[in-house]
């Protein structure tokens, strides 16, 4: 079982275990909005352009509150059963190269979005997976930062994401640090390390992509 497969699975259970209602860490979206907007993007590639584009973000909302509208036990029988097999997300390479990360990250938007939460232990490989993952988006992630960023797993692994000086180090397990890389920052278990100035800089940058 793929990285997508296994996320895509354990979000739907927990989807359907905390009922249509229940709190998310994107924005105001609950339960049922995240799942609408997951079935948007796999099943309507006329709207999920909107989701990058914000000119055309009016279409992506229309289609996806159609979505949410639906009988609550659909919605998430839909995400479960994932993209068709016209979508482009139903082929197999984009599958892997795109929905791993996606349904990680929007699986931990809703489990740290409930009380208690902690974080997951997970598999090596999976670590080493988000990893791989973590080099590719710290590219674009921290473009906009005013000082350097190194990246560096508890094992002393690093990545130089961005020159510069003064420069900070960010530790913590590759799951951590790329919901970090994500704008998660608020429930990354990660520790900040250097100047001030610099940890400064990297905590109000635009970490958006």
């Amino acid at each position: 079982m793929t990285l997508a497969q296994h996320e895509r699975a354990q979000l739907a259970a927990l989807l359907t275990d905390l009922g249509p209602e229940a709190p998310t860490l994107c924005g105001d979206w609950s339960t049922r909005d995240l799942a609408a907007h997951l079935v948007t993007r796999e099943r309507r590639a006329d709207a999920s352009v909107g989701i990058v584009v914000p000119a055309l973000a009016g279409h992506t909302e229309s289609v996806q509150r159609g979505y949410a509208a639906k009988p609550y036990p659909e919605l998430v029988g839909m995400v479960a059963e994932g993209a068709p097999r016209w979508s482009m997300f139903g082929w197999g390479p984009v599958d892997r190269l795109l929905n791993g990360t996606e349904y990680f990250v929007h699986h931990e938007d809703v489990r740290r979005a409930q009380p208690g939460w902690e974080p997951r232990e997970l598999p090596a490989s999976v670590q080493d997976t988000l990893w791989r993952v973590v080099g590719t988006r710290s590219k674009l992630a921290l473009r906009r930062v005013g000082c350097g960023v190194e990246l560096r797993r508890p094992d002393g692994t690093s990545v130089v994401a961005r020159q510069g000086e003064p420069g900070v180090v960010v530790t913590g397990e590759p799951a951590e640090l790329l919901l970090y890389l994500f704008g998660r920052r608020e429930v990354s278990r990660v520790q900040l390390s250097g100047p001030a100035a610099a940890q400064e800089s990297l905590a109000k940058a635009d970490l958006s992509v």
